[in-house]
């Protein structure tokens, strides 16, 4: 499995790119693959193709109304390692012997 953190950012909507970003989760909802926003981006497991399809569809989705799209990515493959959402973090916090903010 896979992990991908993107942000996806229309450059030419002004200063509140929220209701882009909202459209842009409901893709990713939609996509039945698990994930966790966070302020600065998305983080989705899966599979590489269904990663990049789901990241294809999400930049597709923007350009019918943007002439400036800024992409982050960021992948982590692990062979043989799947719910690297979640095991990731418990790993860090049993090392830091408390829960932390996610």
């Amino acid at each position: 499995m896979t992990l991908m953190e993107f942000s996806m950012i229309p450059l030419d909507k002004g200063a509140s790119f929220s209701p882009y970003v909202a459209r842009i989760l409901t893709l990713v909802d939609e996509s039945g693959l698990d994930y966790r926003m966070n302020p600065m981006g998305t983080v989705v497991e899966g599979e590489w193709d269904d990663l990049l399809a789901l990241l294809t569809r999400c930049f597709r989705h923007l350009e019918q109304e943007s002439q400036r799209i800024s992409v982050t990515v960021k992948f982590d493959y692990r062979k043989g390692v799947a719910g690297a959402l979640e095991s990731k973090i418990r790993s860090v916090e049993e090392k830091a012997g408390r829960s932390l903010k996610t």
